[in-house]
């Protein structure tokens, strides 16, 4: 019956999880062996009460394999975990917008002198001016008949340019429907979306401007399809991990148990394919502007939640013209961009570093 309760195999573990230092995280390793057992842990001999065992180890790399020997009557037994050493990390927040494609066409067919003479644009740019906040827009390549991003000019190549260091574009899905474009899709016809999606986006505002991707449409991929996207320079996947109808979903197909942690966790790393996956925190356009706050605030007393803030929304709840307009949306996302800025939490991207701490950024001292 050995087994490693905590922590998780995959666990992202940051200052919160343990006792950090320049050089390592002091963390406990717990969990449950026959009585009669001799427990060690990575060599160390762990305390022992009842059926329990705890042990304290240090983790000095950015990945640690942690092996818990069982040793007794029965004989000998094993259960290993590896985990991952958040080192640099520090209080964060990142905002992702889903399902971009009507400001494209706005942008496109007013052929404006600027791109932020569009509303949407320019809400974003306010956000960044007052806070430093950095926005991914998700892409889709085409609305259907009207609009699709070769449609899109290029004269506004130096704009995107000039404000590529908080406005970044993404690939998300060819388009809005069919629902779950990818649930059940190939490696190629995923590759083959993103390439294209990617393709435009070089074309018209440049490298500097281009993300890679950490919301796929519907938060539905293919396991097989991981490659695709780690080739391409995914490194994270963010998505709901929940229990909807008794089972859980909008998680890229993680089994039950991996969704179950994550549906109270920050981040779970998975090793075959080297993502990591994150915990969306708030959907902007699904919380009223006074439950923004009464949203947020718990995960900041929580130790597994509170690190990384995962800000999320979509596009067409800004344009009065869609069925679910929501007139207040960027009072909404004002409400929790301002909430993490004054509590602390730097603006980031994910794909910089892990989960938006690059290597080079000193480890706080607490």
């Amino acid at each position: 019956m050995l087994r490693i309760t905590t922590p998780f195999h995959g666990a992202v573990l940051n200052r919160r999880h343990g006792e950090p230092s320049e050089s390592a995280l002091q963390i406990e390793v717990k969990g449950e062996a026959d009585l009669a057992d001799r427990v060690t842990v990575n060599g160390v001999e762990a305390e022992r009460t009842g059926r329990s065992f705890r042990a304290v180890l240090d983790l000095a790399q950015a990945e640690t394999d942690i092996a818990a020997v069982a040793e007794g009557p029965a004989g000998r037994s094993e259960h290993a975990v590896r985990v991952v050493w958040d080192k640099n990390s520090h209080p964060r927040y990142r905002f992702s917008i889903d399902d971009n494609s009507f400001f494209l066409r706005d942008v496109a067919s007013r052929r404006y002198d600027s791109l932020f003479d569009c509303f949407y644009l320019a809400g974003l740019r306010n956000l960044n001016r007052e806070y430093g906040a950095k926005f991914v827009l998700n892409c889709y390549y085409t609305t259907g008949d009207d609009f699709s991003l070769p449609d899109f000019p290029d004269r506004y190549k130096g704009e995107w340019r000039d404000n590529a260091h908080w406005l970044k574009l993404s690939f998300h899905a060819w388009a809005d429907t069919p629902a779950r474009p990818y649930q059940y899709a190939s490696g190629e016809k995923l590759a083959s979306d993103f390439d294209k999606v990617a393709g435009e986006i070089a074309r018209f505002a440049g490298e500097e401007t281009w993300s890679p991707p950490t919301v796929i449409h519907w938060g539905m991929v293919q396991p097989e399809a991981f490659p695709v996207l780690v080739e391409r320079g995914v490194k994270v996947l963010s998505g709901f991990f929940s229990k909807r109808a008794g089972h859980y979903d909008v998680n890229y197909w993680l089994d039950e148990e991996r969704s179950a942690y994550l549906d109270g966790h920050d981040a779970l790393k998975d090793f075959e394919s080297g993502i990591v996956f994150s915990k969306v925190d708030i959907v902007c356009n699904n919380a009223a502007v006074d439950q923004i706050v009464p949203t947020l605030k718990p995960l900041t007393r929580d130790p597994a939640r509170a690190e990384i803030m995962d800000l999320f929304t979509h596009e067409q709840y800004f344009w009065d013209f869609y069925s679910h307009y929501r007139p207040d949306h960027f009072d909404r996302l004002n409400a929790a961009i301002r909430f993490c800025a004054e509590r602390g939490y730097d603006p980031v991207f994910f794909h910089e570093g892990l989960l938006g701490a690059p290597p080079n950024t000193p480890p706080p001292s607490s």
